[in-house]
């Protein structure tokens, strides 16, 4: 029998071979789709419509964008003159609700009959640079302004008052919790927020790492509060039930952790700027995975709805989804 001189190099290219296929069909269990959009409509939020479709902000063309992920078309509505739409969310009455930093208002978007109504924030308040909205459990809708400032709407009556941020510039990202507790945080003022909603009173709550600038909040099933902080890189954990904080660097050398979206699994999702990618977390084993998004996604909002996990990606004028598994009974 003949043996034939094998080369270091040639031993290292069959290595490769070999493994290279198993962790393509690792990277082939992320179950995402792409949805391009027309060039410059700058989707800075995103949110999945009750009739399946979904909704974005177009910010730089001023509208709503409608997204039909089975035709793969879209259309936009414009808002209003000055719009520049930041947030959109879906509300308890199945409405689009987007916060309007171009017309310093919130606008509700009806999906049947397609009528716009706004709500001017009071003249008194200046320009607030309207950010994120949610509503909380009696259908009253909060929403923040990086001016300095957030405040609330009674859509059955349009009162709405505003109020000044105690900690100055910044509230961005907002949430409302299970038991019925309003967040929000703020970018730069280095914290997040809880808010009584019968007096609209913020009491500031500091994460343990100084400046670390809290950019979104998102409660879990626990009404524990899950913190983007963009600056320093981290995933953070506060726990009304006990005051107590937790804290993780989101894997790489340089992460930026923009938006946070807890989904119907409590599995936490965070869009990493820094490596473009979506880094998802398992609170459970405290083990990150990592999916990558579009080159220049700049993911600015998660959303999502059972089984489906959607994101923003505004750099790159498109959408992106992550089909999930189904939660476990």
């Amino acid at each position: 029998m003949q043996f034939r001189h094998v080369s270091a190099a040639y031993v290292l290219m069959l290595i490769a071979a070999l493994f290279a296929p198993a962790a393509l069909a690792q990277q082939d269990k992320v179950d995402k789709q792409v949805f391009q959009l027309p060039d410059g409509a700058f989707p800075h939020d995103v949110a999945p419509a009750p009739d399946g479709k979904v909704w974005y902000a177009a910010q730089h063309n001023g509208a709503i964008g409608i997204l039909d992920p089975v035709a793969g078309n879209w259309r936009e509505i414009k808002l209003g003159p000055n719009s520049a739409p930041h947030g959109v969310i879906q509300g308890p009455d199945g409405a689009a609700w987007l916060t309007d930093g171009g017309q310093n208002a919130i606008v509700r978007f009806d999906p049947e009959t397609e009528k716009i109504t706004v709500w001017k924030l009071p003249k008194d308040t200046g320009n607030a640079n309207l950010n994120t909205g949610v509503f909380d459990q009696n259908g009253i809708h909060w929403f923040t302004g990086q001016n300095g400032i957030y405040g609330r709407l009674n859509p059955k009556t349009g009162e709405m008052k505003v109020w000044k941020s105690p900690g100055g510039r910044g509230p961005y990202g907002i949430t409302v919790t299970p038991q019925g507790d309003v967040y929000y945080a703020s970018l730069a003022g280095n914290h997040i927020a809880r808010i009584d909603p019968k007096t609209g009173e913020a009491a500031m709550i500091a994460p343990p790492t100084k400046g670390q600038g809290a950019r979104r909040v998102w409660s879990d099933s626990k009404g524990r509060i899950w913190v983007s902080e963009w600056n320093a890189g981290q995933l953070g954990l506060y726990d009304p039930a006990t005051k107590n904080w937790k804290e993780w660097k989101l894997p790489g050398a340089s992460p930026q952790a923009y938006a946070v979206y807890v989904d119907e699994r409590d599995i936490v999702w965070v869009s990493d700027w820094g490596a473009d990618q979506i880094v998802s977390f398992d609170p459970t084993t405290e083990k990150f995975t990592t999916t990558p998004s579009s080159k220049g996604a700049n993911v600015r909002q998660i959303l999502g709805r059972p089984g489906e996990v959607w994101f923003a990606e505004s750099g790159s004028d498109s959408l992106m989804v992550i089909r999930t598994s189904p939660a476990k009974p």
